[in-house]
C-alpha cells in the first residue's frame, strides 16, 4: 500500500479483447464516470480526445464534490494513454499490452513524477479522511475501474 506523495499506484487485469477495442474504451474520457467510482462527470473541451486535449472532471467521495482539470500528455494508439491532473500534478495512465492470447493486459497507474501538490495533500489530510485512507480508496477504485472496463470490453 502506498501512502506518500511520491508513491506510484498500479493495478492490472487481463481482458479477453484486442488492444484496439480496449483502447476505444479507455480513451473515451467522457465515459470514465461509467468505470471510475470517483468520477461523476467529464467534459472534453472541443469534444475530441487526442494529445494535448483538455477536459474537466467532477469527482466525488460520498457527499463531497470537487472539480479537476486534465490534459492528455501521452496518446500512443493501442498502447499508452495518460493525462495529468492540474490540481494535484499526478498523471493517470493506461498501458495496453497484447497478451499474446488475442487479448490485452491493461495496466492503470497513478504516476507522481513531480510529487503531489501541497494543496492536494492538505485537502486530502483534512477533508478527504487522510492520505493513507484516501490512497487505499484510490487503489480499490483502480481495481473497480479495471473490472468495469474488462466487463464492457468482453461483452462487446
Amino acid at each position: 500500500m502506498a501512502d506518500t506523495q511520491h508513491d506510484e499506484l498500479e493495478a492490472s487485469t487481463d481482458i479477453d479483447a484486442p488492444p484496439a477495442a480496449v483502447w476505444a474504451l479507455v480513451t473515451d474520457v467522457p465515459r470514465m464516470a461509467s468505470w471510475s467510482p470517483q468520477v461523476v462527470h467529464t467534459r472534453v473541451k472541443g469534444g475530441v480526445v487526442r494529445q494535448g486535449a483538455r477536459f474537466s472532471n467532477l469527482n466525488h467521495q460520498g457527499p463531497l464534490l470537487w472539480p479537476t482539470a486534465g490534459r492528455v500528455v501521452r496518446f500512443e494508439p493501442h498502447r499508452d494513454f495518460a493525462f495529468r491532473i492540474r490540481e494535484n500534478r499526478v498523471v493517470w495512465s493506461f498501458e495496453l499490452t497484447d497478451n499474446g492470447r488475442g487479448g490485452t493486459t491493461l495496466t492503470q497507474r497513478r504516476e507522481v513524477p513531480h510529487g503531489i501538490s501541497q494543496l492536494s495533500l492538505v485537502m486530502t489530510r483534512f477533508v478527504l479522511g487522510g492520505v493513507g485512507p484516501f490512497t487505499r480508496r484510490l487503489e480499490r477504485g483502480m481495481q473497480e475501474t479495471l473490472a468495469r472496463v474488462k466487463a464492457e470490453a468482453e461483452s462487446a
